[in-house]
């Protein structure tokens, strides 16, 4: 035999020596730990749901019920966990992992005692984060079989380059009157502001799937030095909602009252309607109706309207890293003046853009994208043109949770409003920092 041959052929049979050896040796809880490790949980429960005959090996069944657990079949995760546990019940981390499949499988009462466990053993500051929100969830949840109250405290300091949406220039220029030069009350004024805020709002459950609710909620804005712009509001709200397989129908009512320098400037009287489907657990579609009896004070008294309208929503979370949700909606409102002055009433057409993420544990990001157009309904009866106005708003905010009850939020607020006619052009920017404590 030609000796090239015969070296191809021991090359061959020392390769096939080597494979078999390789297989005859692998380690599938090895390959396993990797796959989990690498993030790649349905692969490595795939593997691990091919050898049953490892179940036991205490190894196998931690990776094997986390993996099972990521995957989607938590039922089998939580066997092999509590499984593992028996051995060694000092492992935190197989604990946290059974708590969170209980989670999944709605056992919240096993949950919450495997999670308050670990707390109990002073974590990491990101796994005390991870936890607590696990804890809000089950409230969350029991909040449909049982009364349930939450509220908040906050205060903070802000400043706001336009309190009274006046114009920049002295001198501008209108239809019919030409140049005129606006009084320092309608010009733009800046100051610093002292924020304050407090709610609380309780749920109850009356029947499977229905639930009542109500709650008030309470702000005030304090200016520095031009206390005229001082504001304030209360709103109070209840209602009720009914759940019934992927679908929510909630009725709301609602007052509030508006204060400008201590003096009562606008009341509203609202009612609300609402619809949401859940798609599937990342995607919800909702529409709404709210009509509102609006009602002013004074010589504002003119601006009395009946309001009535109709929103389209949708909302999207995606499961990636920063859990980022997207939400958009569309918004027709008719406001009818009462009091013959069409020129006030206007059709307004709004479009709302957000999304919110949390890129560590203890944080949260959102920002929103708001245009609004406003379509008035007859000519000014002075300037004998019809109003047109077109705002821009872009708010945007981080939330830092201190620990579960405290977080400190900053806020900034962009705002630009245009205009046919120069009297109402403005533009506005606010920031403001709050310390919240919320009780649940």
């Amino acid at each position: 035999m030609n000796v090239w041959v015969r070296n191809a052929l021991a090359a061959l049979h020392a390769a096939v020596l080597m494979l078999s050896a390789g297989s005859a040796f692998a380690d599938p809880v090895a390959d396993i730990k990797s796959l989990v490790t690498a993030g790649r949980a349905a692969e490595a429960y795939r593997l691990a749901a091919g050898h049953p005959d490892l179940m036991g090996n205490p190894e196998f069944d931690f990776y094997f019920g986390m993996s099972a657990i990521d995957a989607g079949h938590s039922a089998e995760g939580v066997l092999a966990l509590e499984r593992y546990l028996l051995l060694f019940p000092s492992n935190h981390q197989a604990r946290l992992e059974l708590a969170r499949g209980y989670f999944i499988l709605g056992e919240d009462a096993r949950a919450r005692e495997e999670f308050t466990a670990v707390l109990g053993l002073n974590p990491p500051p990101k796994v005390v984060a991870n936890i607590e929100r696990y804890l809000d969830a089950i409230r969350a949840r029991e909040a449909k079989y049982q009364t349930s109250v939450r509220g908040y405290v906050e205060a903070g300091m802000g400043i706001d380059s336009n309190i009274n949406s006046g114009v920049s220039s002295a001198s501008i220029v209108l239809p019919v009157l030409g140049v005129v030069s606006v009084g320092s009350a309608g010009q733009q004024q800046g100051d610093w502001a002292h924020l304050f805020g407090a709610g609380f709002q309780v749920t109850h459950p009356v029947a499977p799937g229905v639930m009542t609710f109500g709650g008030v909620d309470w702000e005030r804005k304090q200016m520095k030095s031009k206390d005229t712009f001082d504001t304030e509001a209360v709103t109070a709200n209840g209602g009720a909602s009914w759940i019934r397989g992927n679908n929510l129908l909630k009725a709301t009512l609602s007052y509030s009252t508006f204060l400008v320098d201590h003096n009562r400037y606008r009341d509203v009287t609202g009612l609300g309607g609402e619809w949401q489907r859940q798609l599937s657990e990342l995607e919800t579609v909702s529409a709404g109706l709210q009509f509102a009896d609006i009602n002013h004070t004074g010589a504002n008294a003119t601006r009395d309207a009946n309001l009535l309208g109709a929103t389209v929503g949708y909302r999207r979370a995606m499961a990636v890293d920063w859990q980022p949700v997207l939400s958009a909606s569309l918004t027709i409102v008719d406001e009818d003046n009462r009091r013959n002055r069409d020129d006030l009433g206007r059709m307004m057409y709004v479009g709302r853009l957000g999304v919110t993420a949390s890129p560590a544990p203890r944080w949260g990001l959102a920002a929103h994208f708001t245009y609004q157009d406003n379509r008035y309904q007859a000519n000014d009866p002075i300037l004998a043109t019809r109003r047109l106005d077109r705002f821009h708003g872009f708010d945007v905010s981080a939330t830092y949770m201190i620990d579960r009850d405290w977080s400190i939020r900053g806020e900034l607020s962009l705002i630009e409003n245009y205009s046919n006619l120069a009297l109402y052009e403005f533009d506005r920017s606010a920031f403001a920092v709050k310390l919240r404590y919320a009780f649940k």
